[in-house]
């Protein structure tokens, strides 16, 4: 490596650095500074999700839920049908899909009120165009079946495929896709955790460059 591309890496490595240490200064400002509301209600929103858990595990299992699956295009919308939380992959034979998928099967392991699902980019075109899916992997999220957020690479991991499961797991929290009261049961191996997401919102953000169909408005799958 000559010394030009030396200092290039360096620099990144220190702006990453950087970044994880302001995104933690503003961790514990935010916990320093929760008054007794706060507090409450963060009580009794986990409280509110474990017995959503309770009340509807066998049902959430029965759907599928519990571990990420492979689906084709075809089935897409079958799956999506009545879901409030869907997690799903668009990916291709490439190591930062797999590094994506290995967080995603223990994500799905330990959240199982979201349903977690696959799909080859490639093998689906409507889908890919639809969504305007133009890097890979990248990660759709919907909600009562509409895609409000996307994950686009490995960016909001910290650009690095070396990333800690919780950290992926926080940024579907701040999502909503995933119950915060669920987050002591994912464990994965990896760096640790890395600046504030970017999640593209709404299904058009982060891509300026590209024109959204009309079958796109509002990132609505109605069909």
């Amino acid at each position: 490596m000559d010394q030009a591309s030396a200092a290039l890496v360096e620099q990144s490595l220190l702006q990453v650095a950087q970044n994880v240490e302001e995104q933690l200064d503003a961790q514990i400002h935010q916990l320093e500074n929760l008054g007794e509301d706060d507090l409450e209600r963060i009580r009794r929103k986990r409280i509110d999700e474990f017995r959503r858990l309770e009340k509807n595990k066998e049902a959430w299992l029965a759907r599928g839920h519990g571990a990420l699956r492979l689906v084709t295009e075809k089935d897409f919308f079958k799956e999506m049908k009545g879901e409030e939380r869907m997690v799903c992959l668009f990916f291709r034979a490439s190591p930062a899909c797999e590094v994506m998928e290995k967080h995603l099967r223990i994500l799905a392991a330990g959240h199982i009120e979201t349903k977690f699902i696959m799909i080859e980019a490639e093998k689906s075109p409507f889908l890919a165009e639809r969504l305007k899916i133009w890097m890979l992997p990248t990660l759709a999220i919907v909600k009562h079946e509409k895609t409000t957020d996307y994950i686009v690479g490995l960016d909001d991991m910290g650009g690095v495929e070396d990333f800690d499961t919780a950290v992926l797991e926080g940024r579907l929290i701040d999502a909503g896709v995933l119950f915060e009261s669920r987050r002591e049961g994912c464990r994965g191996t990896g760096g640790g955790a890395v600046q504030k997401s970017n999640i593209r919102k709404g299904g058009t953000e982060g891509r300026k460059h590209m024109s959204p169909s009309p079958s796109d408005e509002d990132s609505d799958f109605d069909d």
